[in-house]
């Protein structure tokens, strides 16, 4: 098999249908509601008109969360408030219903998919169909050493292609992506101050369980020695996803880019999915057009990452648990958009005909 090339992926997605976009926007005009008297909603119709090639836009019937999980070696420093190697025990706690993206995604009747791609525990300890798809136990300390091999790498991202190919051909219609991981916003933050071209301070935040000083200090430290590994292999995405990335993360970012492939549109979580979808944009400039933004983070590496792609939060409620969660709350707002759009009935007089309506603020 000849080595995979993230580049051919701009080959491979293409941009949604302008001229569907065109219907939706004369469709929108039609409607009862004034234009532009639904906000964002309008916008988020339409877009996901273009993303369904359909007018008007088809209801979301079978969305999924699907979360990729890692240990990240970098976590030994001393950089997360969780302790190195336990990602298993997030894991554990959505398996069994007690996390957040759980206590949401059962109350929205959403399913919930986790990916084992790099946890550093024993596979006993987690269901057979979580594991099966690992591609190594935890991934290497990125301030002096790879993540992953280029073989590991190519493994990962040709996993998250496969679990794409897979949602897709089951008939999921939107994506609700996550992670699940310990030490993860740090390859994250490394990943978008080398795409970015900005320094470690810039970047580093205090991640989803929230870390004090002296902890800060250190995981910018460890960005700052990642950087310098990161920034001779820019030029390749696998091995810059090999040098401080992980299996989690370069499982992501071939699941986002063949959801692009597939035209199944995505909705972004938080700091690590933003650093993905950023190293997936450096590969395809058009494949951003199939993401959402599900919220504002509170990490600054997001906020780089989400305005580099042009991507606009759609929430903002600072959500820091990470896990999905946030992602998971933008979607009701993303289905009320599909609702309105599909089911609010058309105009039956003529624009002109309409009388205007006088404001009584004079």
């Amino acid at each position: 098999m000849s080595r995979l090339n993230l580049d051919d992926f701009s080959d491979l997605i293409e941009r949604p249908d302008s001229g569907i976009r065109r219907d939706a926007e004369e469709r929108r005009e039609r409607l009862i509601v004034t234009p532009g008297s639904l906000g964002r909603l309008d916008e988020l119709g339409e877009w996901l008109s273009t993303a369904q090639a359909s007018v008007p836009v088809k209801p979301i019937v079978q969305p999924r969360v699907v979360l990729f999980a890692g240990d990240h070696g970098v976590a030994q420093l001393g950089v997360s408030a969780r302790e190195s190697g336990s990602a298993h025990r997030l894991v554990r706690a959505t398996l069994e219903g007690e996390s957040p993206v759980a206590v949401l995604a059962r109350r929205a009747g959403v399913p919930v998919r986790i990916v084992d791609a790099g946890l550093d525990c024993d596979p006993e300890l987690l269901p057979e169909e979580v594991v099966r798809h690992r591609v190594r136990r935890g991934s290497g300390r990125i301030d002096v050493e790879d993540a992953l091999t280029i073989e590991e790498t190519e493994a990962a991202v040709r996993l998250g292609m496969a679990i794409a190919d897979e949602e897709a051909d089951s008939g999921t219609d939107l994506v609700v992506l996550g992670d699940l991981s310990v030490g993860g916003t740090t390859p994250a933050s490394t990943l978008i101050a080398a795409l970015c071209g900005t320094d470690a301070s810039v970047v580093t935040g205090r991640g989803g369980a929230g870390i004090d000083d002296l902890a800060w200090m250190r995981k910018c430290a460890a960005i700052r020695d990642a950087l310098r590994r990161a920034r001779p292999v820019l030029g390749d995405q696998l091995e810059l996803l090999a040098a401080v990335g992980g299996a989690d993360l370069a499982a992501t970012t071939g699941f986002l880019l063949q959801s692009a492939v597939r035209r199944m549109p995505v909705i972004l979580d938080g700091v690590v999915s933003a650093a993905c979808a950023l190293v997936g944009q450096r590969a395809a400039f058009r494949a951003p057009d199939w993401w959402l933004a599900g919220q504002v983070s509170g990490e600054p590496a997001q906020a780089k990452a989400l305005d580099r792609m042009a991507l606009n939060p759609l929430l903002d409620q600072g959500v820091t648990v990470g896990e999905g969660t946030g992602a998971l709350l933008a979607l009701p707002l993303v289905q009320a958009a599909a609702a309105l759009a599909a089911e609010l009935p058309e105009r039956t007089e003529p624009v002109d005909s309409v009388e205007p309506v006088e404001s009584d603020s004079d």
